[in-house]
């Protein structure tokens, strides 16, 4: 069945929400109005407001509610608006959520999801397109996750329901009506912290993730590059052996994400490379990202984010060097 990223995410809500009567969703406007971008649409009408529950603007207890009802037996999955109101539960997230595991030495864990909308591209406002991945990966015990499509969106969502610790699902605020894809009405699950190879190639590989997939895809087929373009998927835990495989194989590495270039994903990436590949490469690495600002107003976005003339002249680099 064809569908966009909103449609398999609320199919895979709706078979979570069939096949475990532990899962709850709780959000602000997820009920009644199936939440801003209508994710949840149709689910409280189908499972009834005990089960998904509209709460009060209150990121804080949105994500204290969660860790308690996931310490006493059900699977919570809570919405945030956007991502950058979710940093009103950080210390939540950080201090108790991440931490229970190892603080009860595993005698206690928190199954948990905390979905949101993510990065630019749609001409919000501020706190509206945020990438806030590294913030939530540089903490042991968070799982981070952020899909590119739809078929992925689902079955990703679906294994972060199975997890018995806590998954941060980040949603790519363009992905989500940007295209459909043929996408099984049935239950299926992809694999959280396995990256996906999305092009073979030879002479370069493109790591990225995100809103950038499909700019990378874009630019790649233009320009007819041999490239290699991995889809992370999953951000933490990085999937470092298909990494390392494929900077081996091709021995020149560009890294692409719209979050800030500063401490950001590319960065990680580059350090495990250089610590564990550096020998076969055959350039330097290249990180192609946002400037390490505040996000923009909209009518700088264009600016901002990596387009595909920006990427095209990364790669243009990389090849030539």
């Amino acid at each position: 069945m064809q569908m966009n990223m909103v449609s398999a995410l609320n199919s895979a809500l709706d078979i979570a929400l069939k096949e475990n009567d532990k899962v709850v969703l709780l959000g602000e406007d997820i009920a009644k109005d199936g939440g801003v971008f209508r994710v949840t649409d149709g689910l409280s009408a189908k499972y009834g407001t005990d089960r998904v529950m509209d709460t009060p603007l209150a990121e804080s207890a949105i994500a204290g509610a969660s860790i308690g009802m996931a310490l006493s037996g059900l699977h919570p999955i809570a919405e945030m608006q956007f991502a950058g109101f979710m940093f009103e539960g950080f210390a939540q997230m950080i201090n108790h959520a991440s931490r229970y595991r190892a603080r009860t030495r595993s005698s206690m864990s928190v199954p948990m999801i905390v979905r949101t909308p993510v990065s630019g591209g749609v001409r919000t406002l501020e706190h509206h397109s945020d990438s806030p991945e590294v913030y939530y990966s540089h903490i042991g015990g968070l799982i981070v996750v952020e899909p590119s499509n739809p078929y992925d969106a689902k079955g990703l969502m679906l294994s972060a329901v199975r997890m018995q610790d806590p998954v941060v699902f980040l949603e790519p605020t363009k992905l989500y009506r940007l295209f459909k894809q043929d996408v099984p009405e049935e239950a299926y699950e992809v694999e959280i912290g396995k990256a996906s190879k999305v092009r073979e190639g030879n002479d370069l590989t493109v790591i990225t993730y995100g809103t950038m997939v499909p700019v990378v895809t874009d630019v790649v087929k233009q320009k007819k590059l041999d490239a290699e373009i991995i889809d992370l998927r999953t951000i933490n835990p990085l999937d470092e052996k298909t990494i390392l495989e494929s900077a081996k194989k091709t021995g020149r590495v560009a890294i692409v994400h719209e979050a800030s270039l500063s401490f950001g994903v590319g960065a990680e990436i580059s350090a495990r490379i250089a610590e564990k590949a550096m020998f076969e490469l055959k350039a330097p690495i290249i990180r192609i990202a946002s400037p390490s600002l505040p996000y923009p107003f909209p009518g700088y976005e264009n600016y901002y984010v990596p387009n595909e003339k920006k990427v095209a002249e990364g790669l243009d680099k990389l090849m030539n060097s």
